[in-house]
C-alpha cells in the first residue's frame, strides 16, 4: 500500500525585520503623544494634512539629492507591474507634502502652517529607536520668509516637551547660510579635508567632491578631531544670512528658550538653507536627536513649483516614546462591567450604552465565567472600576462599583460602593 508522504507543518509567518507590531499594551503611549502632538499644533494655528505612503522615486532624488545616504542606500524603490513606474515608500515627508502643496496650489491664498503624522521606511540597520518602517510628527510652514516662523516652531515644539514632561531636552541651532554662501564654504571645506586626506575615512571621503558638508556629521574620531579645526559657515556668513540667524536667536532668547549655537549641525537633505536646528537629549548616553529640521526656501522651485520660502522639522515618534513616563500605559478604559446571573446581562448590555452616551470608556465582559474569573480580566484590562452586576443588583436597579486603579493608572485597593444605575455615570465621574 502506498503511503501519504507527510506534510510538513507551515512555517510561523514573522513581521519584517525593523518593522514592528505595536499591540494594544503599547498603544496607550502612541495615543498620548499623538493626542498631545495635534493639540499643540492647533494651538499654534496649524491644521492637518495628510499625504501618500507611495510616491514616484523622482521626487525624492530631486527632492533629497543623489548623493545622499538616503537615496543612495536607503529607499525602498520599485517598479509598478501594472505600468513600469519607478515608486518609493517615502523616506521622510516634507518632500511629499510640498509636492501636494505645488498640485494642489495650497499657498494661493497666502501662507499657511500643517502638521502631519505617518509612517516612514528606510532601509538601514535596525537599533533602538530607529527602525525600517518608523513614525515621525511633521511640521510645515509654507509662504513665511522671515526668523519669527522658524523661532515659532521651536518655541512650539519647547512647549511640546513641557507638555509631554520631558524636561532633558535641548535646543540646537546653526544657520547653513545661502546657495552663494554655501558654495564659498564648500570650497574652504574641501581644500580642509584634503589637507587632512590620512583621517578621513572612506565614507568622507566619498563623500569629500559630492556633499563634503555630511563630513562634518561623522562619528569616526579620527575625522572628529579633523573637524574641530574645520572652518566655520558663520564666518562666511553675508548681511541677510546674518540678519536672519542673529533675528532667530533675538526671539528664542525674548520667548525665554534656551538654546545653544552648534556650527556642526547639517542636514541630511540637499534642500536646507539658512536655519538648521536639532532637539538633542542625553538621557540614553551618548547625544540623541528627538527632532530635526530646518529651512528649505528653494525646494518648491526645485520640485517645480514658484518660489515659496519654507520651513518644517521632523520628529522621530518612537524615540520620543522612549523618553515618556510608564504612566501613559493606562487602557483608558474608565470601566469594566463584571455580570452573570438571570438577566444581568441584559441589565449590563443597557448600562453599557448608557455610560458611552455618557461619554463614558466602557468594556463589557463577554464570555461567561465565575465573578472570580471576570474580576481578574477586569483588573488586566487596565480600567479604572470593576462595575459588578449580579442577581441582587439586578432585583435592587443598583450596581456594585470597586476601585481598580487611581487617576494616574497606579492599582488601587478601593472601597466598593452600591450605586443606583442611574447615577453611576456621575459617580464614576466624581
Amino acid at each position: 500500500m502506498e503511503k501519504t508522504p507527510a506534510t510538513k507543518p507551515p512555517v510561523a509567518l514573522q513581521a519584517v525585520k525593523g518593522m514592528n507590531d505595536v499591540l494594544p499594551a503599547e498603544s496607550a503611549k502612541w495615543e498620548y503623544f499623538e493626542q498631545t502632538a495635534t493639540r499643540v499644533a492647533r494651538q499654534y494655528g496649524y491644521r492637518n494634512m495628510r499625504a501618500p505612503i507611495v510616491e514616484h522615486t523622482p521626487l525624492f532624488v530631486r527632492s533629497i539629492g543623489e548623493v545622499t545616504d538616503i537615496v543612495e542606500k536607503e529607499m525602498y524603490s520599485f517598479e509598478d507591474k501594472l505600468n513600469g513606474e519607478k515608486l518609493t515608500l517615502r523616506p521622510e515627508l516634507t518632500a511629499g507634502l510640498v509636492r501636494a502643496s505645488i498640485e494642489s496650489n495650497l499657498v494661493y491664498n497666502g501662507p499657511v502652517r500643517v502638521y502631519c503624522l505617518g509612517q516612514m521606511f528606510r532601509h538601514e540597520r535596525p537599533q533602538k529607536g530607529r527602525y525600517r518602517q518608523f513614525s515621525q510628527f511633521d511640521v510645515e510652514c509654507f509662504g513665511f520668509e522671515g526668523p519669527d516662523v522658524d523661532a515659532e516652531i521651536m518655541i512650539m515644539t519647547a512647549r511640546l516637551w513641557r507638555e509631554l514632561g520631558i524636561p532633558d531636552v535641548r535646543l540646537e541651532i546653526n544657520t547653513l547660510g545661502g546657495v552663494k554662501e554655501r558654495i564659498v564654504y564648500r570650497n574652504e571645506l574641501i581644500r580642509h579635508y584634503e589637507a587632512n586626506l590620512e583621517a578621513l575615512d572612506d565614507e568622507a571621503k566619498r563623500r569629500l567632491h559630492t556633499n563634503p558638508m555630511r563630513i562634518l556629521d561623522s562619528k569616526v574620531a579620527s575625522v572628529i578631531e579633523v573637524n574641530k579645526t574645520a572652518p566655520n559657515l558663520l564666518d562666511s556668513l553675508e548681511r541677510d544670512s546674518r540678519a536672519h540667524f542673529d533675528g532667530l536667536q533675538q526671539l528664542l532668547t525674548d520667548a525665554g528658550v534656551p538654546f545653544v549655537v552648534n556650527p556642526r549641525i547639517v542636514r541630511g537633505m540637499d534642500y536646507y538653507n539658512r536655519t538648521a536646528f536639532e532637539f538633542v537629549t542625553e538621557r540614553f548616553g551618548a547625544p540623541l536627536t528627538v527632532c530635526g529640521g530646518g529651512r528649505y526656501d528653494g525646494l518648491f522651485e526645485q520640485l517645480g513649483g514658484k518660489p515659496t520660502p519654507a520651513i518644517g522639522f521632523g520628529m522621530g515618534i518612537e524615540r520620543v516614546l522612549m523618553m515618556l513616563p510608564d504612566e501613559q500605559k493606562s487602557s483608558g478604559l474608565d470601566a469594566y462591567i463584571v455580570h452573570a446571573g438571570v438577566g444581568a446581562q441584559k441589565t449590563a448590555s443597557t448600562l453599557s450604552e448608557s455610560l458611552r452616551n455618557a461619554g463614558l470608556a466602557v468594556a463589557q465582559h463577554a464570555g461567561g465565567g465565575s465573578f472570580k474569573s471576570q474580576m481578574k480580566k477586569a483588573d488586566a484590562s487596565g480600567a479604572r472600576f470593576a462595575l459588578i452586576i449580579g442577581d441582587n443588583e439586578v432585583s435592587a436597579g443598583t450596581v456594585a462599583v470597586k476601585p481598580l486603579r487611581d487617576a494616574n493608572g497606579s492599582p488601587i485597593q478601593g472601597e466598593q460602593a452600591i450605586i443606583t444605575s442611574s447615577a453611576v455615570a456621575a459617580h464614576l465621574r466624581s
